[in-house]
């Protein structure tokens, strides 16, 4: 377990703090494009600790700022948007996306110092039907990510955001500890509640699986494994990506693309952000006669969003509701008595508390992946403070492109290892950019 310093130091992503600055090398999702309109109201954001707003002008252009003022530090989130800028109403100063200062109507000319009074802004660009940032300080940002979910074009792509009340790395930890599918999501289910020739019930059938983990040129992946039958092993993979992405087995591994991003939006609220290919082929999850299983369901219910800080999809089931758990559902029909996958998840997480207590953990061999990806960001963000170094897959995103998550089945004599390149060497491409090479352990 990290020690108090070490969890500190993990934890924290404000301005000036080692995993802040980590955070800040890549480039970050910061809301959907369909959430900023030309020349309409700029949109409150918090990322990485800092208030910002968002805000489209009248070129359809983008621009993503301190939402404070720099003349006298109002908020710009009541400003005008208007004629290519974002006018301050408390003296007219305007601004364009870059933070350039286009106007001071209430400074005579002989004393404008334009040049000099331009708003903190942030580069930002869009694909995918989202608006990335880079709050790095680097004068020419790094290339955007590419790892394959996030190359899909918009039109092939499903994503959903949600809103999760505690801190990143407890959210994120979520989906790379394997054997809690197990329990949380699949604690009442027998093997013979699912159709036959699904391959999940091997992870049924075996909760205690076993692990083999190596760090990659991207993060870390664990191939988790249990007997699949004679002669063969049935294997779930998963992987940290850096800064803090995830690809969940929670589908064929041949025909699954996805990402899971967990952005820090401050130290104890977190945007989980899903990416996936609209043709994937979901690991199924149904009774013999096809009905869904218990609490199964993936679907979300958002309270209307607001204008607050934080007020940006929120799911109607949280903490003040209990998830909605249903006692006589959770003794009769599910393990949890919480609907949706998604929600299950998201109750345990935020009922660690804002920050999980490190300090309390008593981990197990079921918890390596979690301790070296821990370790992991740990070395990275060390030596960026320390020396400078650029952490993995900044300069090099390419690199992204061997990781796949899912499941499958393969013959017992493979290595895990050869298991996962063989998988890859017979997967879909859908952005055409897969590659069959992985880094070696």
């Amino acid at each position: 377990m990290p020690t108090a310093q070490d969890s500190e130091l993990l934890t924290r992503v404000g301005p000036g703090t080692p995993m802040g600055n980590l955070m800040r090398e890549y480039w970050l999702p910061a809301c959907k494009s369909a959430e900023v309109k030309a020349d309409g109201a700029p949109l409150r954001l918090v990322l990485l600790g800092e208030k910002l707003i968002a805000w489209r002008d009248s070129a359809g252009r983008i621009g993503v700022m301190d939402h404070r003022c720099p003349h006298r530090r109002a908020s710009l989130f009541f400003g005008r948007n208007e004629e290519g800028g974002l006018r301050c109403v408390y003296h007219g100063w305007k601004f364009d996306v870059a933070g350039k200062c286009l106007d001071m109507p209430n400074v005579p000319p002989q004393y404008a110092f334009r040049d000099k009074a331009g708003a903190k802004a942030y580069k930002a660009e869009e694909r995918n039907g989202m608006v990335w940032v880079y709050m790095g300080a680097r004068e020419t940002a790094p290339p955007l990510p590419s790892f394959e979910a996030a190359l899909l074009p918009e039109a092939e792509l499903n994503s959903f955001w949600v809103q999760r009340e505690c801190n990143w790395l407890q959210a994120l930890e979520g989906d790379i500890d394997t054997s809690h599918l197990g329990f949380l999501h699949d604690g009442k289910v027998m093997p013979e509640d699912l159709a036959e020739g699904t391959i999940h019930r091997w992870a049924v059938a075996n909760r205690a699986p076993d692990y083999d983990i190596a760090e990659t040129d991207w993060g870390v992946m664990y191939g988790a494994h249990r007997d699949g039958g004679p002669g063969h092993t049935y294997y779930r993979f998963a992987h940290f990506m850096f800064p803090c992405w995830t690809l969940i087995p929670a589908g064929n591994f041949g025909h699954y693309v996805t990402a899971r991003g967990w952005i820090p939006l401050d130290d104890t609220h977190t945007m989980f952000i899903s990416l996936s290919w609209r043709q994937n082929r979901s690991t199924p999850r149904l009774r013999p006669d096809g009905t869904p299983l218990p609490g199964a369901r993936f679907d979300l219910r958002y309270l209307p969003n607001t204008t607050d800080w934080h007020g940006r999809w929120r799911p109607v089931q949280n903490k003040e509701n209990d998830y909605e758990i249903d006692r006589e559902v959770q003794r009769d029909q599910s393990f949890t008595g919480i609907e949706g996958i998604h929600m299950q998840d998201q109750a345990v997480t935020e009922s660690m508390g804002p920050i999980t207590d490190h300090e309390n953990e008593h981990l197990t061999i079921s918890d390596l992946m979690i301790a070296r990806t821990r370790q992991r960001l740990l070395h990275a963000a060390k030596a960026l403070a320390q020396s400078g170094a650029t952490p993995p897959g900044v300069d090099n995103p390419e690199s992204y492109l061997g990781a796949r998550g899912g499941d499958f089945v393969a013959p017992a004599a493979l290595g895990w290892r050869d298991a996962y390149a063989a998988e890859l060497r017979n997967s879909v491409s859908p952005t055409g950019r897969l590659r069959v090479a992985v880094a070696a352990e």
